[in-house]
């Protein structure tokens, strides 16, 4: 098929040099790293598409701003410019800023999780589902089934599934469900967009039963562009409006600012109701945890450098791009017959490993057996969206089975180039040539008690 790549709204005026390893040399870098992708050297990655967070390149008026940050302990005019973007964008009347999103989520959810609670959402991210359970509380998932079959080309796969929220708050009583949390995009579905009607419908259920709703925002710009694009009714609507619609829905949100708001440090909280209780208490814990409220963790710069980038990230023609380099990769993998969560999504590919090695299971962790095929094969960094990522269970300690074992690509903003793009397809339309004859995958050989995947000590099964 003709496969058009949307060309970069953007010239390049600053470049970064990258260093080739052989492929000898990567395996030899791969086995001291202990098989663990986040363990290697980022030198030592020709593609490191372990992230899209905090790996953007920020723009001539960002960095025009970094040198214009106020550095004020207190009351600094860059955290003044932050605070007017983010009620602009969002029309939340309390917006917090923090150093990234799992920040936001330490500071706001033990205000309202605990021992005993319970909390559900589309589908918890790694470190979102982390800071539930380090509050005591428990997490449920509750995508849409469609979202469980990545061959299957549906809009808003990342969507909750509403029927079956309302039967979980009724088994579990209204009383114990300590917050809904709605990702947008739906990063552990494979960056899968959530459809304003599903908010709305999510938002009455949670306004019926007395719950908190939250947004967790990484992606927000561009969920609204999927909105735009394929919600009949949104399609003359203009982003930011979209975006206000869609958090009007919410009470809350929590928000690393180092994905759409194409920054490098950073993250927001944003309380909708002035009157709120929890703006208080997130000053409070705000100061314990992050410092004074005004910086957030944050110097004066990189609080220039996100409200800059706040607008720059809900831009048509740069979104129109964004959106077209990840379609453009996976026209690529429909060509070669490689399977991956359809279509595709906002910020990166998750390959279906397990459909490329249906000859090993979730218990050697296809997804990360191809995240290390694929640094051998051409020095790029990935990383697992699969059992390995997902742990165990909190309360017995045995492995969980995810729903997905995907291998994600993900893509930092204006970074790479259509070439680099075409060296991502090739290395794995390699892989899936040899893929029948790896039997066997890996095995843990030390990990920690909680987001093993980051440190984990991992070797192969022979």
């Amino acid at each position: 098929m003709a496969i058009k790549y949307i060309p970069e709204p953007f010239r390049i005026k600053s470049v970064e040099p990258l260093k080739i390893l052989s492929k000898e040399e990567r395996i030899q870098k791969i086995k001291e790293a202990k098989y663990n992708l986040f363990l290697l050297k980022g030198e030592d990655c020709y593609i490191d598409l372990l992230t899209d967070s905090g790996t953007n390149a920020m723009s001539q008026d960002q960095w025009a701003g970094v040198m214009r940050g106020d550095e004020a302990y207190a009351g600094a005019s860059s955290y003044y410019k932050l605070i007017e973007a983010g009620k602009d964008i969002f029309n939340y009347d309390y917006i917090q800023p923090v150093h990234q999103g799992r920040a936001g989520e330490k500071v706001l959810f033990p205000l309202l999780l605990g021992a005993g609670k319970l909390a559900i959402s589309n589908m918890f991210f790694d470190t979102t589902r982390a800071h539930v359970e380090l509050t005591g509380a428990r997490c449920i998932d509750c995508v849409v089934e469609a979202a469980k079959d990545p061959a299957r080309r549906i809009p808003f796969k990342g969507n909750m599934d509403v029927e079956r929220l309302e039967r979980l708050i009724g088994e579990h009583g209204a009383e114990n469900i300590g917050m809904i949390v709605m990702t947008i995009t739906n990063n552990s579905a494979g960056g899968q967009p959530v459809s304003m009607k599903n908010m709305r419908d999510v938002a009455a259920i949670a306004k019926k039963h007395h719950i908190l709703l939250n947004i967790d925002a990484a992606r927000y710009a561009e969920n609204a562009y999927f909105v735009q694009r394929d919600e009949a009714e949104y399609k003359n609507k203009s982003i930011k409006d979209i975006i206000r619609e869609m958090f009007s829905y919410a009470d809350t949100f929590t928000m690393s600012a180092k994905k759409d708001a194409i920054v490098n440090m950073g993250g927001l909280i944003g309380v909708k109701d002035a009157s709120s209780p929890l703006i208080i208490k997130t000053k409070a814990n705000c100061i314990c945890y992050e410092g004074f409220f005004t910086y957030g963790g944050l110097s004066g710069r990189d609080l220039e450098a996100m409200a800059i980038g706040l607008y720059e990230g809900i831009d048509n023609d740069y979104l129109r791009y964004r959106i077209g380099q990840i379609e453009y990769l996976a026209a690529r993998l429909d060509d070669a017959g490689i399977g991956y969560q359809s279509p595709a999504g906002g910020h990166g590919i998750f390959v279906d490993a397990a459909a490329m090695f249906p000859q090993i299971p979730y218990t050697e962790y296809p997804g990360q057996v191809l995240a290390v095929e694929l640094y051998k094969e051409a020095g790029i960094r990935s990383c697992d969206i699969g059992s390995y990522m997902l742990g165990n269970d909190p309360d017995t300690g045995k492995q969980l089975h995810a729903d997905f074992e995907f291998t994600r690509l993900a893509i930092p903003r204006r970074v790479y180039t259509q070439a680099h793009t075409d060296v991502m397809a090739d290395a794995l339309v390699e892989i899936k040539k040899r893929a029948s004859q790896i039997r066997r995958g890996y095995r843990i050989t030390w990990e920690p008690p909680i987001l093993r995947h980051f440190q984990a000590h991992l070797e192969p099964i022979c």
